[in-house]
């Protein structure tokens, strides 16, 4: 029975790095190491001169990252699957990462164990993420999901209704208010009223919170 050889590059900027790894799949009879490149630049010239099924690259190197790469060769629309290793626990970094086009997030850490497993699985078409990094990117998605909302929300205000808003945010009391805007403090009044139907928000810390979490005030 004829095996299907999953070709693989490795992209990290340290040698010793890069030969841990190339033991580690060598254990395998259906995997083979066509390249070794020592950063993302030379990886994504690496990618698009061998067309590997897997390129194995590290997060963190110079003069070009893991996450440059991966947009770069995206963007040069090659078949190659992107497994992305890292030293660091994962964090809200790895969510930009899989929409840059990546295929899965691996600690060095775990390799020994897990890159076998996070090679054969990009390789075939999945999306490779051990189980710490799942909590971290099932945490962002909720995060995302909120914010999305509070800016639908934000976009049915009428224009007058988001000045009032972020004046309240920023500390303005009504009559100040008035003033930046030409309007009597009782018309103030009426648009947070608005804003209070439209988005709940009842008290000023409400208006910062949500304020903060659309980028419309500074921390």
């Amino acid at each position: 029975m004829t095996v299907d050889i999953i070709k693989v590059v490795l992209a990290d900027d340290h040698a010793v790095v890069r030969a841990g790894l190339k033991a580690v799949l060598s254990t395998a009879k259906d995997i083979e190491v066509i390249g070794e490149a020592a950063n993302g630049r030379d990886a994504v010239a690496m990618v698009q001169r061998l067309h590997p099924d897997v390129l194995v690259m590290d997060l963190s190197m110079e003069p070009v990252d893991g996450a440059e790469a991966t947009k770069q060769l995206v963007a040069a629309k090659v078949a190659t699957r992107i497994l992305i290793l890292t030293m660091h626990s994962p964090d809200e970094a790895l969510i930009p990462l899989l929409e840059a086009g990546a295929s899965g997030f691996l600690e060095k850490s775990a390799a020994d164990r897990e890159l076998l497993d996070a090679v054969r699985a990009v390789a075939h078409g999945d999306t490779y993420i051990q189980p710490s990094a799942s909590r971290v990117l099932a945490g962002g998605i909720r995060k995302r999901a909120e914010h999305s909302d509070e800016r639908t929300k934000f976009e049915k205000l009428t224009d007058r209704e988001r000045d009032v808003l972020h004046y309240v945010a920023a500390g303005f009391t009504a009559p100040e208010i008035g003033e930046k805007l030409f309007i009597s403090p009782k018309t103030v009044d009426t648009y947070k009223q608005r804003i209070t139907e439209k988005l709940g928000l009842a008290h000023r810390s409400d208006y910062v919170q949500f304020a903060l979490k659309l980028g419309l005030l500074k921390e």
